[in-house]
Protein backbone atom coordinates (compact mmCIF):
# COMPACT_ATOMS: atom_id res chain seq x y z
CA UNK A 1 0.00 0.00 0.00
CA UNK A 2 1.62 3.34 -1.19
CA UNK A 3 2.42 6.46 1.45
CA UNK A 4 0.09 8.40 -1.02
CA UNK A 5 -3.49 6.24 -0.28
CA UNK A 6 -2.55 6.00 3.73
CA UNK A 7 -2.13 9.97 3.80
CA UNK A 8 -5.88 11.15 3.01
CA UNK A 9 -6.98 8.32 5.37
CA UNK A 10 -5.32 10.04 8.40
CA UNK A 11 -5.94 13.18 7.53
CA UNK A 12 -9.77 12.51 7.30
CA UNK A 13 -9.22 10.28 10.56
CA UNK A 14 -7.45 13.58 12.40
CA UNK A 15 -10.93 15.55 10.78
CA UNK A 16 -13.50 13.56 12.58
CA UNK A 17 -11.22 13.18 15.69
CA UNK A 18 -11.09 17.05 16.02
CA UNK A 19 -14.71 17.12 14.54
CA UNK A 20 -16.01 14.76 17.58
CA UNK A 21 -13.94 16.73 19.87
CA UNK A 22 -15.30 20.23 18.59
CA UNK A 23 -19.07 18.61 19.41
CA UNK A 24 -18.01 16.93 22.86
CA UNK A 25 -16.42 20.50 24.18
CA UNK A 26 -20.09 22.42 22.76
CA UNK A 27 -21.96 20.18 24.24
CA UNK A 28 -20.31 20.36 27.35
CA UNK A 29 -20.60 24.18 27.29
CA UNK A 30 -24.38 24.59 26.08
CA UNK A 31 -27.31 23.80 28.30
CA UNK A 32 -30.60 22.55 27.20
CA UNK A 33 -33.58 24.61 28.47
CA UNK A 34 -34.30 22.67 31.42
CA UNK A 35 -30.36 23.57 32.53
CA UNK A 36 -28.74 21.17 32.24
CA UNK A 37 -25.73 20.55 29.71
CA UNK A 38 -26.32 18.40 26.36
CA UNK A 39 -22.77 16.68 26.97
CA UNK A 40 -24.57 15.29 30.57
CA UNK A 41 -27.67 14.74 29.03
CA UNK A 42 -26.58 12.94 26.30
CA UNK A 43 -24.74 10.68 28.49
CA UNK A 44 -27.15 10.15 30.99
CA UNK A 45 -29.63 8.86 28.17
CA UNK A 46 -27.01 6.88 27.13
CA UNK A 47 -25.88 4.97 30.28
CA UNK A 48 -29.79 5.10 31.00
CA UNK A 49 -30.37 2.76 27.89
CA UNK A 50 -27.73 0.73 28.72
CA UNK A 51 -29.42 0.32 31.95
CA UNK A 52 -32.56 -0.84 30.86
CA UNK A 53 -31.32 -3.22 28.97
CA UNK A 54 -29.02 -4.86 31.45
CA UNK A 55 -32.25 -4.33 34.06
CA UNK A 56 -34.38 -5.99 31.35
CA UNK A 57 -31.52 -8.96 30.63
CA UNK A 58 -31.16 -9.52 34.71
CA UNK A 59 -34.98 -9.80 34.99
CA UNK A 60 -35.78 -12.05 32.57
CA UNK A 61 -33.07 -14.29 33.64
CA UNK A 62 -34.20 -14.22 37.06
CA UNK A 63 -37.62 -14.66 36.13
CA UNK A 64 -36.21 -17.98 34.38
CA UNK A 65 -34.41 -18.88 37.46
CA UNK A 66 -37.69 -18.16 39.53
CA UNK A 67 -40.27 -19.99 37.82
CA UNK A 68 -37.41 -22.96 37.39
CA UNK A 69 -36.80 -23.47 40.95
CA UNK A 70 -40.90 -23.00 41.63
CA UNK A 71 -41.75 -25.52 39.03
CA UNK A 72 -38.68 -28.15 40.62
CA UNK A 73 -40.17 -27.18 44.23
CA UNK A 74 -43.39 -27.86 43.20
CA UNK A 75 -42.10 -31.71 41.54
CA UNK A 76 -40.38 -32.10 44.79
CA UNK A 77 -43.53 -31.27 46.99
CA UNK A 78 -45.94 -33.41 44.36
CA UNK A 79 -43.11 -36.79 44.60
CA UNK A 80 -43.80 -36.34 48.40
CA UNK A 81 -47.64 -36.01 48.22
CA UNK A 82 -47.53 -39.32 46.22
CA UNK A 83 -45.28 -41.02 48.63
CA UNK A 84 -47.86 -39.84 51.53
CA UNK A 85 -50.90 -41.01 49.52
CA UNK A 86 -49.03 -44.42 48.88
CA UNK A 87 -48.20 -44.83 52.46
CA UNK A 88 -51.74 -43.19 54.05
CA UNK A 89 -52.87 -46.51 51.20
CA UNK A 90 -50.56 -49.24 52.67
CA UNK A 91 -52.01 -47.68 56.13
CA UNK A 92 -55.69 -47.83 55.48
CA UNK A 93 -54.91 -51.43 53.84
CA UNK A 94 -53.41 -52.48 57.17
CA UNK A 95 -56.29 -50.83 59.49
CA UNK A 96 -58.83 -52.68 57.19
CA UNK A 97 -57.08 -56.12 57.56
CA UNK A 98 -56.61 -55.39 61.11
CA UNK A 99 -60.32 -54.31 60.80
CA UNK A 100 -61.68 -57.15 59.48
CA UNK A 101 -59.44 -59.92 61.58
CA UNK A 102 -61.04 -58.86 64.69
CA UNK A 103 -64.16 -59.32 62.84
CA UNK A 104 -63.59 -62.72 62.26
CA UNK A 105 -62.17 -63.36 65.65
CA UNK A 106 -64.97 -61.95 67.26
CA UNK A 107 -67.37 -64.31 65.33
CA UNK A 108 -64.97 -67.19 66.30
CA UNK A 109 -65.41 -66.11 70.06
CA UNK A 110 -69.09 -65.67 69.88
CA UNK A 111 -69.37 -69.71 68.09
CA UNK A 112 -67.25 -70.78 71.11
CA UNK A 113 -68.91 -69.16 73.61
CA UNK A 114 -72.54 -70.62 71.90
CA UNK A 115 -71.20 -74.38 71.80
CA UNK A 116 -71.16 -76.99 74.37
CA UNK A 117 -67.79 -78.45 73.45
CA UNK A 118 -64.37 -77.27 74.10
CA UNK A 119 -62.58 -76.10 71.06
CA UNK A 120 -59.34 -74.40 70.83
CA UNK A 121 -59.15 -71.53 67.78
CA UNK A 122 -56.49 -71.81 65.09
CA UNK A 123 -55.00 -70.01 62.11
CA UNK A 124 -54.77 -71.44 58.66
CA UNK A 125 -50.69 -70.94 57.46
CA UNK A 126 -50.99 -73.25 54.21
CA UNK A 127 -53.00 -75.14 51.81
CA UNK A 128 -52.68 -77.58 49.58
CA UNK A 129 -53.55 -76.62 45.87
CA UNK A 130 -54.79 -80.08 44.60
CA UNK A 131 -57.57 -80.77 43.01
CA UNK A 132 -58.08 -84.46 44.55
CA UNK A 133 -56.50 -83.68 47.83
CA UNK A 134 -58.02 -80.65 49.73
CA UNK A 135 -56.41 -80.00 52.90
CA UNK A 136 -54.66 -76.88 54.63
CA UNK A 137 -52.24 -76.60 57.66
CA UNK A 138 -53.41 -74.52 60.95
CA UNK A 139 -50.49 -73.95 64.05
CA UNK A 140 -51.68 -75.70 66.67
CA UNK A 141 -50.74 -79.33 67.12
CA UNK A 142 -49.99 -82.48 69.43
CA UNK A 143 -48.71 -79.73 72.21
CA UNK A 144 -52.33 -78.31 71.89
CA UNK A 145 -53.84 -81.12 72.63
CA UNK A 146 -54.52 -82.26 69.00
CA UNK A 147 -54.92 -85.61 67.78
CA UNK A 148 -56.40 -87.59 64.01
CA UNK A 149 -60.11 -87.02 63.58
CA UNK A 150 -61.08 -84.16 65.74
CA UNK A 151 -63.76 -82.00 64.02
CA UNK A 152 -62.49 -78.65 62.37
CA UNK A 153 -65.20 -75.45 62.25
CA UNK A 154 -65.81 -72.43 61.34
CA UNK A 155 -68.66 -69.46 61.76
CA UNK A 156 -69.82 -70.46 58.75
CA UNK A 157 -69.59 -74.61 59.05
CA UNK A 158 -67.95 -77.33 58.93
CA UNK A 159 -64.64 -77.19 57.80
CA UNK A 160 -63.62 -80.73 58.08
CA UNK A 161 -61.04 -82.99 60.44
CA UNK A 162 -57.44 -83.48 61.72
CA UNK A 163 -55.87 -85.82 59.73
CA UNK A 164 -52.28 -87.71 60.00
CA UNK A 165 -50.19 -87.46 62.78
CA UNK A 166 -49.97 -83.72 63.97
CA UNK A 167 -46.53 -82.41 64.33
CA UNK A 168 -45.96 -80.22 68.12
CA UNK A 169 -47.37 -77.37 66.36
CA UNK A 170 -49.39 -78.05 63.55
CA UNK A 171 -52.19 -80.22 61.61
CA UNK A 172 -53.17 -81.36 58.53
CA UNK A 173 -56.74 -80.87 57.89
CA UNK A 174 -58.68 -82.53 55.63
CA UNK A 175 -61.25 -80.25 54.08
CA UNK A 176 -65.08 -81.79 53.61
CA UNK A 177 -64.89 -80.86 49.97
CA UNK A 178 -61.64 -83.21 50.14
CA UNK A 179 -62.66 -86.40 47.44
CA UNK A 180 -62.08 -88.90 50.13
CA UNK A 181 -63.95 -86.45 52.41
CA UNK A 182 -67.89 -87.01 54.17
CA UNK A 183 -69.44 -86.52 56.96
CA UNK A 184 -72.91 -87.84 58.56
CA UNK A 185 -75.37 -85.16 57.16
CA UNK A 186 -79.69 -84.69 57.57
CA UNK A 187 -81.72 -81.85 55.06
CA UNK A 188 -82.65 -79.79 58.51
CA UNK A 189 -86.44 -79.39 57.27
CA UNK A 190 -87.23 -82.71 56.24
CA UNK A 191 -84.88 -84.73 59.06
CA UNK A 192 -83.52 -86.51 55.62
CA UNK A 193 -80.70 -88.22 56.60
CA UNK A 194 -77.63 -89.30 54.30
CA UNK A 195 -73.53 -88.47 54.01
CA UNK A 196 -72.13 -85.67 52.76
CA UNK A 197 -69.20 -86.54 50.25
CA UNK A 198 -66.68 -84.28 48.70
CA UNK A 199 -65.85 -83.93 45.38
CA UNK A 200 -63.11 -81.27 45.35
CA UNK A 201 -65.47 -78.14 44.78
CA UNK A 202 -68.55 -78.80 46.22
CA UNK A 203 -70.81 -81.56 48.18
CA UNK A 204 -73.05 -84.40 47.22
CA UNK A 205 -75.58 -85.94 49.59
CA UNK A 206 -75.48 -89.71 49.25
CA UNK A 207 -77.14 -92.78 50.55
CA UNK A 208 -80.32 -90.78 50.81
CA UNK A 209 -83.96 -92.55 50.88
CA UNK A 210 -85.85 -92.11 47.51
CA UNK A 211 -89.09 -91.57 49.40
CA UNK A 212 -86.58 -88.30 50.99
CA UNK A 213 -88.42 -85.09 51.08
CA UNK A 214 -85.09 -83.00 49.35
CA UNK A 215 -85.66 -79.90 47.69
CA UNK A 216 -83.12 -77.00 46.83
CA UNK A 217 -82.79 -74.38 49.54
CA UNK A 218 -82.45 -76.96 52.20
CA UNK A 219 -80.17 -76.56 54.58
CA UNK A 220 -77.58 -79.99 55.37
CA UNK A 221 -76.04 -79.99 58.64
CA UNK A 222 -74.24 -82.89 60.54
CA UNK A 223 -76.21 -85.87 61.96
CA UNK A 224 -73.57 -86.70 64.47
CA UNK A 225 -73.70 -90.71 63.25
CA UNK A 226 -70.24 -90.57 62.02
CA UNK A 227 -68.59 -89.82 65.30
CA UNK A 228 -66.43 -87.12 64.62
CA UNK A 229 -68.90 -84.41 63.51
CA UNK A 230 -70.84 -82.76 66.74
CA UNK A 231 -74.46 -82.76 65.81
CA UNK A 232 -76.01 -79.83 64.15
CA UNK A 233 -73.53 -78.14 62.52
CA UNK A 234 -74.02 -76.60 59.18
CA UNK A 235 -72.56 -78.40 56.06
CA UNK A 236 -74.23 -76.62 52.82
CA UNK A 237 -77.21 -75.83 50.96
CA UNK A 238 -78.95 -77.93 48.30
CA UNK A 239 -78.53 -76.35 44.81
CA UNK A 240 -79.86 -79.13 42.79
CA UNK A 241 -81.45 -82.13 42.78
CA UNK A 242 -81.71 -84.37 39.71
CA UNK A 243 -82.73 -87.86 39.02
CA UNK A 244 -85.39 -89.73 40.41
CA UNK A 245 -85.75 -92.23 43.17
CA UNK A 246 -82.27 -93.84 43.70
CA UNK A 247 -80.61 -92.26 40.60
CA UNK A 248 -81.12 -88.93 42.64
CA UNK A 249 -77.98 -86.49 42.58
CA UNK A 250 -78.26 -84.21 45.13
CA UNK A 251 -75.77 -81.16 45.29
CA UNK A 252 -74.92 -79.39 48.06
CA UNK A 253 -73.17 -76.43 48.03
CA UNK A 254 -70.96 -75.83 51.43
CA UNK A 255 -71.82 -72.75 53.26
CA UNK A 256 -67.66 -72.14 54.47
CA UNK A 257 -65.88 -70.43 51.67
CA UNK A 258 -62.61 -72.97 51.59
CA UNK A 259 -60.69 -70.57 49.31
CA UNK A 260 -60.62 -67.64 52.06
CA UNK A 261 -59.61 -69.55 55.67
CA UNK A 262 -58.23 -67.85 57.95
CA UNK A 263 -59.29 -68.83 60.99
CA UNK A 264 -60.80 -72.18 62.45
CA UNK A 265 -62.11 -73.71 65.57
CA UNK A 266 -60.57 -76.94 66.28
CA UNK A 267 -63.17 -79.10 68.38
CA UNK A 268 -61.21 -80.87 71.18
CA UNK A 269 -64.06 -83.37 72.24
CA UNK A 270 -65.26 -86.34 70.39
CA UNK A 271 -68.17 -86.93 69.74
CA UNK A 272 -70.66 -88.02 72.14
CA UNK A 273 -69.30 -85.04 74.87
CA UNK A 274 -71.63 -82.56 73.78
CA UNK A 275 -74.04 -81.87 70.88
CA UNK A 276 -74.65 -78.45 69.01
CA UNK A 277 -78.14 -78.64 69.30
CA UNK A 278 -80.37 -79.76 65.76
Amino acid sequence: MSVTTIEPRRRVLLFAAVMVGHLVLISAQVNTKSGVRVLSAVTFGAFAGVQRAGSAVVGAVTGTWRRYFALHQTALENEALKQQVVALGVQLQEQRALAERGRRLELLLKMQSAIPQRTLAADVIAGDASSFFRTVTIDRGTSDGLRADLAVIAPAGVVGRVVGDPASRAARVQLLIDRSAGAGAIVERSRAGGVAVGDGSNLRLEYVSALADVVPGDMVVTSGLDGIYPKGFVIGRVVSVEGAATNRTILVRPTVDFSALEEVLVVLDRHGAGEAGG
